[in-house]
């Protein structure tokens, strides 16, 4: 179903394909699409995206500053802003998020309210595991989770002046 309100555009990224939607003024939904289902359209918001993912991907960046349609349940805003404090390269659990916005009780709500986010990687879910440390559920499977999370590990690593042993 397509809103007729969004302008929508594509690029490629390391990991797949990234639909990136937008309406004139805020970032609207971004995710892996292997098609394009759109009309490629650009505004300042998109190139702003693009701009800041390329930097994501090359490593230079590990904050986004980019306005958001982050439309929710005042709970569903809870965890995605909740999500956008988890430090760049770490995990975290549904348990942690759960505590932190003041409902310990909440751990599958807070599950289900990061897998409602539509903004990947700039609101990172990607950083969400199980209590037990294992990967757990993601949108686009977890072969792409697990890539996102060691992209991240791996620019720490470098940032800090080591090097990688052969």
């Amino acid at each position: 179903m397509s809103n007729p309100s969004l302008l929508y555009n594509y690029m490629p990224s390391p990991f797949g394909q990234l639909e990136l939607a937008a309406t004139h003024d805020k970032l609207y939904s971004l995710r892996f699409e292997s098609e394009y289902l759109h009309t490629v359209q650009r505004n300042e918001i998109i190139e702003k995206t693009q701009q800041q993912l390329k930097e994501y991907f090359a490593g230079s960046r590990l904050y986004f500053d980019l306005p958001l349609d982050d439309d929710g349940t005042l709970f569903q805003q809870q965890v995605w802003q909740q999500l956008r404090c988890i430090p760049y390269g770490t995990t975290c659990s549904y348990g942690d998020i759960a505590k932190t916005i003041g409902r310990p009780k909440a751990v599958r709500a807070v599950g289900a309210a990061n897998g409602r986010n539509r903004i990947a990687i700039i609101v990172p879910c990607h950083r969400v595991i199980g209590a037990n440390g294992s990967l757990t559920g993601y949108a686009w499977g977890l072969s792409v989770k697990t890539a996102l999370l060691n992209h991240e590990q791996q620019v720490q690593h470098l940032a800090k002046g080591n090097t990688f042993a052969n």
